[in-house]
């Protein structure tokens, strides 16, 4: 992911730099945030604050008033993470957009694993990332995508029940009187609102069955005047429509739709071309339904959206089961390709954990942790323009079709 900026390389950082330092009021805070951006962009192992301060001094002498400094910065003092996110997210699109639209807004977590229990947010609960319960914060993502890259551009640290309903922990983590708890899809539509009010390009929501579940989460994107592409549980009911328009008199799981369809009403679509015997595909069904739930919406004033089935090479039976209101008229093959862009989250999480110390921060505060996440987001912003520049989707392509993530 790392390479040497040349002299033009560094102009631009610092250009980038100024331009968020709009938003850290004065130049004190300017210099504090640099140091630790350096830090978090730099070589060493560990991105928390004295590693990155010990780097920074140059001076035995001096690492107590660097971390000091770094610790303030971080942890106590004020600034405005939307603004500085925004001027990153900003930065990043902008060089995304040079090579094709930004259509895409992916939802995802990530847990972050903890030894201890003070870390604002930490208990034991499930994290994709392990695959497991652990002791872990969990932070909820947005990030916006093309085919070929993914920036996130917005992040909240999931508060469980057990730490927003405990006044003793709120007080020691410094967590604000108007931080309450929130659902992950709650969350999530918090930050698509944000998105929306800064007008971050975007057209298609992503998001696994964790939110797509949720009808209220899908009512809300639908609110923004946004399209959803969602995993679903298998359970999950739905209304059948048929080719006249009508509506099934009795809802079915959308595992029991593939069942009675059969496997000949699947067809292989592949989405990535790649190099043989690389292609990425699988075989798919594609059905209109009305979902199942009960909101105190009417049916007939429901939407009316594809339920796209997944059946995987090697499988007995179909696994993957997604809802999505993308067009009619879009090929089948390009809905599928949709919706496989959320992966690229998986790649996003890859780099900032092992480069850029996402999961570092050693602090305890609510406000501390959110400070760390922004400058990691800016820092991850600017290497997507740079990596863009350097090495454009049309030179550099992996033998399944993906670009590269070497830059």
């Amino acid at each position: 992911m790392s390479y040497e900026l040349d002299a033009a390389g560094h102009a631009r950082l610092g250009s980038f730099f100024s331009k968020i330092g709009g938003n850290l009021r004065d130049k004190r805070k300017r210099a504090s945030f640099a140091m630790y951006a350096y830090g978090i962009l730099g070589d060493g192992e560990r991105k928390s604050v004295e590693p990155i301060a010990a780097r920074a001094s140059g001076d035995p002498a001096l690492v107590r008033a660097y971390t000091e400094r770094l610790l303030h910065f971080v942890g106590d003092a004020k600034w405005d993470d939307q603004g500085v996110r925004r001027v990153a997210t900003a930065h990043a699109t902008a060089a995304m957009a040079e090579q094709e639209p930004v259509t895409v807004w992916i939802v995802d977590d990530t847990g972050m694993l903890k030894q201890g229990t003070h870390s604002v947010g930490v208990q034991r609960q499930y994290t994709g990332s392990a695959g497991k319960i652990a002791n872990c914060q969990v932070a909820v993502t947005l990030s916006a995508s093309t085919r070929y890259e993914a920036v996130p551009i917005d992040v909240e640290l999931y508060l469980p029940e057990s730490w927003a309903s405990d006044a003793a922990l709120r007080r020691k983590a410094r967590i604000p009187d108007d931080v309450g708890f929130k659902t992950k899809p709650e969350l999530a539509l918090d930050m698509i609102e944000r998105a929306c009010l800064a007008e971050i390009p975007g057209e298609v929501v992503l998001a696994d069955a964790a939110y797509g579940d949720s009808s209220a989460f899908r009512a809300g994107i639908r609110l923004y005047g946004l399209d959803y592409a969602v995993g679903v549980r298998p359970l999950t009911n739905v209304f059948v429509v048929n080719a006249a328009g009508n509506t099934s008199d009795e809802a079915c799981s959308v595992k029991d739709l593939a069942t009675n369809l059969g496997r000949g009403a699947f067809r292989r679509v592949t989405w990535r071309d790649g190099t043989a015997p690389k292609k990425l595909s699988a075989r798919f069904c594609f059905c209109r339904v009305k979902v199942a739930h009960d909101d105190g919406t009417a049916l007939e004033d429901r939407d009316e959206v594809w339920a796209v089935m997944e059946w995987r090479d090697g499988e007995a039976e179909p696994a993957k089961y997604h809802l999505t209101t993308l067009a009619r008229r879009m090929t089948k093959k390009e809905i599928v390709r949709v919706i496989k862009e959320r992966w690229r989250t998986e790649r996003v999480y890859q780099e900032m954990k092992g480069e850029l110390g996402f999961d570092h921060f050693e602090g305890r505060s609510f406000p501390g942790w959110h400070h760390h996440v922004s400058v990691v987001l800016c820092c991850y912003a600017f290497v997507v323009a740079e990596r863009l520049r350097h090495f454009p989707p049309s030179t550099i392509t992996t033998e399944d079709g993906a670009q590269s993530c070497a830059a």
